[in-house]
């Protein structure tokens, strides 16, 4: 583990996270005595089923954000809009 002073992190915060997102763990010195340490976290639980799914085959992710749909949502003849239901409710 390398390390690194308090004044040297505040000063170059971007290049030692460049370094931890590539695996580096850093201990932070303050005085000579460590404080703390930086090192990368493992992947997120909440998107691991995502990943699951796409190396499954069962989903898609080109990398981009999500998009809306180009088209909107049918709508089905005679029925309320989920707003206009809502809208209704409270009067």
């Amino acid at each position: 583990m390398d390390t690194v002073g308090i004044r040297e992190l505040k000063a170059h915060l971007s290049r030692h996270l460049r370094r931890v997102r590539s695996g580096a763990r850093l201990v932070i010195t303050e005085r000579g005595r460590a404080i703390a340490r930086i090192e990368p976290i493992e992947s997120p639980v909440e998107v691991e089923w995502a990943h699951a799914m796409v190396a499954a085959g069962r989903a898609r992710w080109s990398g981009g954000k999500p998009q809306r749909p180009s088209t909107p949502p049918a709508r089905i003849k005679g029925k309320k809009t989920v707003s206009e239901a809502v809208i209704e409710d409270r009067r």
